[in-house]
């Protein structure tokens, strides 16, 4: 009788996941701690260890499934319950060799990737520009070691045949024999959205990694073959509705937006500012330090002076008691739109932290914006939110607070316009700043306050001096 690996809690009030691709087939040998399955939650996209080694027996659930914590994902057998590998074309039916009785024996203490007892064997991260917000951002670029031998190597002669791709196979057409590695879970929806498996290319990546390119090639291959055959039938019906299920991630946020709308009574206030000593704060900064500043790195910074001003924006409401919790630390929340939604990682303990060091935080939350790869406790906590909606091209926004936290702050896009300078026109870059609050939190006087006090800072950044 195999063991049950069951989907475990996943922390945070999550009862399911999504599972998005299966990292093992039945028959294959595993180890403790080994990454066997691959689920998006409402927070995160994670792989999940496996905590016994074996034999794998049976998997349950396909790629887009959504299951249950408690459920069972797949069975391991042990040493001496080793199965038969199914019939795979033009590879023998060989059994699959048993674990060692240790491993079999064994149990894990992980629950997530990295919270186990091996090394981490995730890739490096290499940083290239893109967009998060408004500030410079990275593409996710993974880089694999050139020496093949660094990878996990295929111990069984069935594992080979999954794993290594022969010449007589065409790597234009999915092979259900072939277990390519694929790292991106973009790469992966991509492919699963249109009806293949990513893995089952023949990768043309470093060390046979399928990359965006393969996936791309293939789509393209599958349109230019089915095209002929459309157009012969029928028109296209544009017409058709689609039903497009809230699962994962954007049935997180659907909840969260409605609580907010249902039970904050809200209200905006918006104000235009001349940012154009910004902008020359942050070429003296460079010009004196050698470091660059992002724009959005520097307004964070008076965002938190601003609520160490005025305190009471750095709240939640606690209905059960009806009580207002007034925050001691600024957790400072980011809006940003990844590949996988609209997502709000955290910069924690923002009140301690120098200029320099809030930059970096909020470079590190970059270098996992593209694919939306936060840990889950990045995405908890937060005390307040700071919205770039600028970058989408956009003046203001009348925004939705990130509940349960008191306030939202949104800055707009940074336009030169006509500004009236010593009873003069003249030409300044000019933002819009878009406040929302909890009117049950504070009244108008309060966030008005904090509103002039970040938009007096942007104006003339020599005001935060005083506050330090």
């Amino acid at each position: 009788m195999g063991r049950e690996f069951r989907l475990p809690d996943l922390g945070e009030g999550l009862t399911e996941a999504e599972i998005v691709a299966w990292l093992v087939a039945p028959g294959d040998t595993i180890v403790i701690d080994q990454a066997v399955v691959e689920v998006e939650s409402a927070k995160s996209i994670v792989e999940l260890p496996s905590p016994y080694g074996g034999v794998v027996a049976s998997l349950f659930g396909d790629p887009g499934q959504i299951i249950h914590a408690g459920e069972v994902l797949l069975t391991v057998a042990d040493a001496a319950e080793a199965v038969d590998v199914p019939d795979v074309p033009g590879v023998p039916d060989v059994p699959v060799a048993a674990a060692t009785a240790a491993t079999a024996s064994e149990g894990s203490g992980a629950v997530l990737v990295g919270y186990g007892t091996t090394e981490s064997t995730r890739p490096a991260r290499t940083v290239a520009a893109g967009r998060f917000g408004g500030i410079s951002t990275s593409r996710d670029t993974r880089v694999f070691p050139a020496d093949a031998s660094a990878l996990p190597a295929p111990t069984l002669p069935v594992a080979a045949a999954r794993t290594t791709p022969t010449a007589s196979v065409m790597t234009d057409v999915p092979d259900p024999a072939r277990r390519s590695p694929v790292v991106s879970p973009i790469v992966r929806r991509l492919a699963r959205d249109n009806g293949f498996d990513a893995s089952m290319l023949a990768g043309t990546g470093q060390n046979n990694l399928v990359l965006r390119t393969d996936v791309d090639d293939y789509i393209c291959d599958l349109t230019a073959r089915a095209t002929p055959a459309r157009n012969a039938v029928q028109p296209a019906d544009v017409s058709a509705d689609i039903r497009i299920p809230i699962t994962g991630l954007r049935k997180a946020v659907s909840a969260r937006l409605t609580t907010s709308r249902r039970e904050i009574p809200e209200a905006t206030i918006w104000l235009d500012v001349d940012a154009t000593a910004l902008f020359t704060a942050r070429d003296q900064l460079l010009a004196v330090t050698g470091e660059r500043f992002s724009v959005t790195a520097l307004i964070a910074r008076f965002v938190v002076a601003g609520l160490r001003q005025f305190p009471l924006l750095n709240s939640s409401v606690d209905t059960a008691s009806q009580e207002i919790l007034q925050h001691g630390a600024v957790n400072l929340g980011i809006a940003a739109q990844t590949s996988r939604g609209l997502m709000v990682p955290v910069i924690h303990g923002a009140h301690a932290m120098t200029t320099r060091q809030l930059r970096d935080s909020l470079a590190e939350l970059v270098a996992h914006s593209p694919d939306g790869t936060f840990p889950p406790s990045a995405l908890t906590g937060g005390t307040f939110t700071l919205n770039n909606f600028g970058s989408l091209g956009v003046d203001g926004s009348a925004a939705i607070i990130n509940h349960p936290e008191a306030a939202i702050l949104g800055i707009g896009r940074m336009i030169e316009r006509s500004w009236v300078v010593d009873r003069a026109l003249a030409v300044r870059t000019v933002v819009e700043l878009s406040m929302v609050f909890d009117h049950r939190v504070c009244d108008g006087t309060t966030a008005a306050g904090f509103l002039t006090y970040v938009a007096r800072c942007i104006e003339n950044p020599v005001t935060l001096l005083a506050d330090l």
